[in-house]
């Protein structure tokens, strides 16, 4: 099999007419050879970091998705499974993804849970992550969420690098706003790299110290446009990535549209495309083709070098999506799930409080961030209430493992005028968390999610909609058009509600992401991500 068109030749920062010759799966040569054929051949995107359950589909839906944008591997943490179910959520990722042409490599999660602040599903302790270290299928130790464990010497977490670096496989950093002899020493604990940064100094400053840096456009954090202008001088030490990206939004685009958005900035080529195609292989040692003799033939043939429209993408010398076409069979899976909480009384969500100022979270839009401020409370009959007009919304995480009482806080920016929105998409324990306008309608959106034992939801005062997640709470078994169209439906629902958020429920799932400052919310109670340690919803 041969394909002809201009060969984008990333290495030698060259392009030429010829065709790459296929056979076994494997490229046997590249052939200069003059054709009529004016469109572009070149490797395959990586997505350097994603956690494939943000898209709410299995690896195998998610798969027939993201072929359509020119990606063909990704790395991806399966730690929002991990959370819900343990080593078994790991291997079914694992053995759900082989059933497809397309190149998941999968981490060992580094953090199950995440904090002891929270509630979650399972535990995966040193020694389990000593076995998944030696399966040839774990290619690296998935984010080291726990930076203040690396900075304060927790013998666990550092145990979980060893075995890492005892099997030659690479570690992967979280360290938002991590700066200083701080960064320098989670650096020498052998982390290799960050996603988490959130402004140019922060990002020059790891890069300048040895890391490979991420550029995010998730759906919900958007780190692009603060990072970008680094790529020329550090194409090099760069990578593209998506984190989370719902599937409304991976419908429409993948990492094809951070290549065009960097083109557009009048960056060369050829140090975009080392980002999104090259510089992962090579970091974590991916078994994907970067277009060279011998390699496997996992690449893409593009209208242009502009905006990097699809029109071809081969996988092993396979081709598995064509001009629209996508060629993957249905994958037949088993529903797994941990889904044990009882359904709710609205007194569950009564607050008895005399307190004249509250905390109150601010969710940033774009952001997994937040900030901590003060605002006046409100009381009706000696309970602390949802303040519409000033945008104070009560909020809460209901534990879905076990039959506890709900804890309850205060958010900001929500902007839902009536009903609420819930969600068993919660990071990183993925336990039950919702956001309204009064304690009945969060009442009515937590119980909707128990009833269908996950999923996401919105409630006005006469209509309910519901998306089910029935693989662990957090994934569908649904095709990836159909989720994404019902995604989408729910989302202008929220929006309707009052919401003015980019993605709503992108950003609550990350209201309960405890390892990120500055205030969240656990099933536990209201959590200083600054200090670390839980405080209190009255500001005395």
């Amino acid at each position: 099999m041969k394909i002809q068109g201009n060969i984008v030749d990333i290495p030698n920062s060259r392009i030429f007419k010829g065709e790459v010759h296929i056979e076994d799966g494997k490229i046997t040569s590249v052939v200069e050879k003059d054709n009529s054929n004016n469109h572009f051949i070149l490797p395959g995107f990586v997505d350097a970091h994603i956690h494939i359950e943000s898209s709410m589909l299995v690896p195998s839906e998610f798969a027939k998705l993201a072929l359509q944008h020119g990606s063909v591997a990704t790395v991806s943490d399966p730690h929002e499974i991990a959370n819900v179910l343990g080593v078994a959520g790991v291997e079914f990722m694992i053995e759900n993804g082989k059933q497809v042409p397309f190149k998941f490599h999968f981490g060992a999660p580094s953090c199950v849970p995440a904090t002891s602040f929270e509630s979650a599903g399972a535990v995966i302790d040193s020694e389990g992550i000593k076995l998944l270290m030696e399966n040839p299928d774990i290619k690296y130790l998935a984010e080291m969420m726990n930076y203040p464990g690396v900075l304060f010497d927790d013998e666990e977490v550092l145990k979980k690098i060893a075995h890492a670096k005892a099997n030659n496989k690479p570690v992967d950093g979280h360290a938002p706003g991590v700066r200083g002899e701080d960064i320098s020493k989670y650096i020498a604990a052998g982390i290799s790299t960050d996603h988490e940064c959130f402004t140019y100094e922060e990002a020059l400053e790891k890069l300048q110290k040895g890391m490979k840096i991420l550029i995010r456009e998730g759906s919900a954090a958007k780190n692009f446009e603060a990072l970008i202008d680094l790529l020329p001088e550090h194409f090099e030490n760069m990578m593209f990535c998506s984190d989370d990206k719902h599937p409304d939004d991976l419908i429409i685009d993948h990492i094809n549209k951070l290549c065009a958005r960097a083109v557009a900035k009048d960056i060369d080529v050829f140090k975009v495309l080392q980002a999104a195609c090259i510089n992962p292989v090579k970091h974590y040692n991916l078994d994907v083709g970067l277009l060279q003799i011998g390699d496997a033939a996992d690449c893409i043939v593009v209208e242009d070098l502009k905006d990097f429209k699809t029109l071809q993408t081969y996988v092993d010398g396979e081709l598995v999506y064509d001009f629209g076409k996508v060629h993957i069979k249905d994958v037949i899976f088993e529903n797994l799930n941990n889904f044990h909480t009882e359904k709710k009384e609205v007194t569950d969500f009564r607050i008895d409080s005399s307190a004249e100022k509250i905390r109150v979270i601010e969710a940033l839009e774009g952001q997994l961030v937040t900030n901590e401020l003060v605002e006046e409370a409100t009381i009706e009959n000696g309970n602390l209430v949802s303040n519409i007009e000033n945008d104070v919304l009560k909020m809460t995480v209901v534990n879905r493992y076990n039959n506890d009482k709900p804890a309850v806080a205060f958010i900001k920016n929500f902007g839902l005028k009536e009903g609420a929105i819930a969600s068993s998409v919660g990071h990183d324990s993925h336990n039950i968390i919702a956001v309204g306008v009064s304690d009945e309608a969060i009442c009515k959106a937590v119980n909707l999610i128990i009833e269908n034992k996950g999923g996401i939801c919105a409630v006005s005062n006469s209509e309910e909609k519901i998306v089910p997640l029935p693989v662990a709470g957090i994934m569908s078994d649904q095709d990836g058009e159909t989720i994404g169209k019902a995604y989408a439906t729910l989302d202008t629902m929220a929006k309707q509600l009052g919401s003015a958020l980019h993605a709503p429920y992108m950003t609550l799932s990350f209201m309960a992401l405890l390892v990120i400052p500055s205030l969240k919310l656990s099933d536990k109670g209201l959590f200083d991500g600054n200090t670390f340690q839980f405080t209190s919803l009255e500001k005395i």
